[in-house]
C-alpha cells in the first residue's frame, strides 16, 4: 500500500519553519518580482499585513525595513510604502540620495552650492564620460551638511547629452542625485571607495585640516549606451561611515 502525502501539509510545515517577519518579506518580495507592484506604486499598509497574517506590528516593520536596506522598497512617513524606482534597485551598491539619507536619521539637511557652470572636459573627465576632449561638460561643486555640520564634498561633472537643463537647476531645493534619477535613469554604476587626504580646495569646504583621513567614493553612472555623471565623494572619516547589507 502506498503512502499518500497531502501536498498542502508539506507547504504548512515548510511555512511553520519560517519566522513569521519571513512570511511577511517573502510574499512581498514574491510580489514585486512578479510585477503586482510596479515601480513607485504604493505597497499593502502596516495596517493590512497585519491583519493579512495575523502578526504583531513589529514583525511586520521588521520584514519592511529587510526590504528598504536591500533597496526593494522606499518607506515615505505619512504616506505608507511605495515599490523601489528601478535606479534603486539596479546596483549592488544602493545610490541614495544623500538629503533622504539625512532624513531618514531624523536630521536636517542642507546644501551649499559652490560652482555650477559649463566648462571643457579635460582628457580625464572626456574619457570617462565617453567624450571628446574639450567637449563641453557640465561642473558642479555642491557641500552637504548634516545639522550644520559638513559631511560630504560633491565634485560631480555631467554629460550634458542626458541632463540639458542641469545648469538650470537649484542644487539647495534638490540634489543632483534626486534630479538625475528622474531626468536620466541609470543602468549600471562603477564604484570605487579609498581611504584618501582631502584636497585644499576640499578640506577649505569642509572646514577640517588638510591632514584629516577622509572616505573618497568615485562614482559613475550610465544609461544603457551612455555615461550620465560621474562624481567624486569626500566624507571626512570622523563625520560618515559606509554601510551595505547583504544577503545570498
Amino acid at each position: 500500500m502506498g503512502i499518500h502525502t497531502d501536498p498542502t501539509s508539506i507547504e504548512r510545515s515548510s511555512r511553520t519553519k519560517r519566522a513569521p517577519f519571513e512570511e511577511v518579506k517573502i510574499y512581498l518580495k514574491d510580489g514585486l518580482k512578479k510585477g503586482r507592484w510596479r515601480p513607485g506604486s504604493k505597497m499593502p499598509s502596516e495596517a493590512d499585513l497585519i491583519g493579512r497574517f495575523g502578526v504583531a506590528r513589529m514583525t511586520v516593520n521588521r520584514a519592511l525595513k529587510d526590504l528598504q536596506t536591500e533597496g526593494l522598497i522606499e518607506r515615505r512617513q505619512g504616506a505608507g510604502t511605495f515599490a523601489a524606482a528601478l535606479h534603486r534597485v539596479s546596483s549592488a551598491l544602493t545610490i541614495r540620495d544623500i538629503h533622504e539619507e539625512i532624513l531618514s536619521r531624523g536630521h536636517a539637511h542642507r546644501a551649499e552650492v559652490h560652482l555650477l557652470r559649463e566648462e571643457k572636459a579635460s582628457a580625464d573627465i572626456a574619457h570617462t564620460l565617453g567624450l571628446a576632449k574639450g567637449a563641453p561638460v557640465f561642473h558642479s561643486l555642491i557641500v552637504h551638511f548634516e545639522n550644520e555640520i559638513a559631511i560630504q564634498c560633491e565634485d560631480r561633472f555631467v554629460n550634458p547629452a542626458v541632463a540639458p537643463n542641469y545648469l538650470t537647476i537649484d542644487f539647495e531645493e534638490v540634489t543632483p542625485t534626486r534630479y538625475l534619477f528622474d531626468v536620466a535613469p541609470l543602468w549600471k554604476a562603477d564604484y570605487a571607495v579609498e581611504a584618501a587626504l582631502p584636497s585644499a580646495n576640499e578640506a577649505k569646504l569642509l572646514g577640517i585640516k588638510q591632514a584629516a583621513p577622509c572616505l573618497v567614493i568615485l562614482r559613475r553612472t550610465m544609461n544603457r549606451s551612455t555615461a550620465i555623471t560621474c562624481a567624486r565623494l569626500v566624507h571626512p572619516a570622523d563625520r560618515y561611515r559606509l554601510e551595505g547589507a547583504f544577503s545570498p
